[in-house]
């Protein structure tokens, strides 16, 4: 790479990388592109206050493996970010490197020892999810009497029937609500892919009361806030705390759960397992890719695995002589 580098080229890159070759080219989906741009929101203030230059004037010779290793440390330790959140933001930063690979190859040294630089592995904890009495106290939570309350009561209802994510319910439009024999809910899911799912008598009330008090346009959300814009993720997950902590008082076995909307899409794919669902009808109902994703539910049914334990008899325990191992063998046993 040249040692001088144009002021204009990183910024000019950037911004091609984003309207031109995402957008353009590619044609991702906005949830990809908003997930992209908030990377490189973070990196490039992390990058300006670190190198204490202006954004605008950074270059690729700025964003070498300390700084986006630093970048990275920054986000786990200061933002408190997961580690799946963590290679979420390297994994934007390697998509723009690889398409700067394309534009200049002089970059190449730089670009490939940043491409170096390793996703982190983490461990995967069990999946936590409601019992039906816990899901109950919290579809019950909203105060119905007041227009938040319709809306939270049907949004939540929302959620448990059709396990949506919260990008998805957030992008729910009236349109969407179908009243036909089978009552029905289209759900624009990741990469621009849609599925409909079929509602509960209870569900479809619901839905169908609430219309009668917003906009009825077929393009106006289907949950939207007081001043009649689209939800946001931050504000649904406002509501679901504010129901969240309600229904505890009414059922203290919530405490034992971390408050998230994705709790209900785990509750959701694990009520429908232990009622007999098909994996590969849940994986569709979920809008997994592959019904692979969808297989932690099953190591996480712990009722399903003391059904096979008891399908198996426990075998006898043979007695065996006891033989010491080697210093080195007892060394890595030690470990």
């Amino acid at each position: 790479m040249n040692p001088v580098q144009s002021e204009e080229t990183f910024a000019s890159l950037l911004q091609n990388y984003f309207s031109d070759y995402l957008i353009s080219q590619r044609n991702v989906s906005p949830c990809t592109v908003s997930s992209y741009r908030d990377a490189f929101r973070l990196l490039l203030n992390f990058a300006r206050q670190h190198l204490r230059k202006p954004a605008s004037n950074l270059t690729l010779m700025d964003l070498d493996v300390p700084l986006v290793l630093a970048f990275l440390k920054h986000l786990e330790l200061k933002r408190k970010n997961s580690v799946r959140s963590r290679n979420a933001r390297l994994a934007a930063i390697r998509s723009f490197m690889h398409y700067v690979t394309l534009k200049e190859p002089t970059a190449l040294p730089t670009v490939n020892r940043l491409l170096a630089i390793p996703l982190k592995r983490f461990d995967r904890p069990s999946v936590d999810f409601l019992s039906r009495e816990e899901i109950r106290a919290l579809l019950q939570a909203p105060d119905t009497s007041t227009w938040s309350g319709q809306r939270d009561n049907a949004m939540f209802a929302t959620f448990y029937n059709t396990g949506a994510r919260v990008t998805e319910i957030a992008g729910l439009n009236v349109e969407d609500f179908h009243l036909d024999a089978t009552a029905t809910l289209r759900i624009r899911g990741k990469g621009r892919k849609e599925r409909v799912v079929p509602l509960w008598k209870n569900t479809k009330q619901l839905l169908r009361d609430w219309l009668c008090h917003i906009r009825r346009d077929s393009k106006a959300p289907l949950f939207p806030n007081r001043h009649g814009e689209r939800l946001t993720r931050s504000g649904i997950r406002t509501r679901f705390q504010y129901a969240f902590t309600k229904a505890t008082e009414s059922c203290e076995t919530l405490h034992r759960h971390s408050v998230s909307p994705h709790l209900i899409r785990h509750t959701t794919a694990m009520h429908l397992l232990q009622s007999g669902v098909d994996i590969t009808v849940i994986a569709l109902w979920l809008g997994h890719e592959s019904p692979a994703t969808t297989h932690m539910y099953v190591e996480a049914d712990l009722t399903m695995k003391k059904r096979a334990i008891n399908k198996l008899k426990q075998p006898l325990a043979g007695r065996s002589s006891f033989r010491p191992s080697d210093r080195l063998l007892t060394f890595l046993d030690a470990l």
